[in-house]
């Protein structure tokens, strides 16, 4: 009846356990913001307004916001490195469920690989899942930035407030002066 079966975490070869880390930026005055929005409901929303409040605090300048073609597959290699040529830094997510939690930490740790700080946004309620996820990626410790669940069913203003909640995490997880 079927003739394949797909691989969740987007992975042909299982990593060893190896932790990568992309070098934080110095500063994030001048520096280019990515962001890729995982098509969850008021992801983009958020994003948004994370990239308004890193300009108007730390001086960071969005470059690039692109949207995956689906929620529960990592960002594709073409997509990556588009985002990667543009950015210095990304933030991605929402992680608000299971299957979009998980692949937004493969999402982070991509970047991460390639070269870039990314923050990745996960409602607590899947934590665990997200970190299951960065193990099966070979980095059980990889650090996610989490808000409270649920994120999808938050008005306008409510986002806002998440934002303004989390962009000094944000900051800190991808900018050297911020640690």
């Amino acid at each position: 009846m079927f003739d394949r079966i797909l691989d969740p975490t987007g992975l042909s070869v299982r990593p060893t356990n190896v932790a990568v880390a992309a070098r934080r930026v110095p500063s994030l005055a001048g520096a280019r913001v990515g962001l890729l929005n995982n098509t969850k409901r008021n992801a983009a929303q958020l994003l948004t307004e994370l990239g308004d409040l890193l300009r108007d605090r730390y001086g960071a300048v969005v470059t690039i916001q692109r949207t995956k073609p689906h929620v529960a597959f990592p960002v594709d290699e073409p997509m990556l490195k588009e985002i990667a040529a543009v950015s210095d830094v990304v933030i991605t997510g929402v992680g608000d469920c299971g299957s979009c939690s998980a692949s937004a930490a493969a999402d982070g740790i991509a970047f991460e690989r390639a070269g870039i700080p990314a923050a990745v946004i996960v409602s607590d309620a899947f934590e665990v899942t997200a970190r299951a996820m960065a193990g099966v990626h070979g980095d059980e410790s990889f650090e996610l930035l989490l808000t409270p669940h649920p994120v999808a069913v938050l008005n306008a203003e409510q986002v806002a407030e998440r934002a303004t909640e989390l962009v000094a995490d944000v900051a800190n997880r991808v900018c050297e002066l911020a640690r």
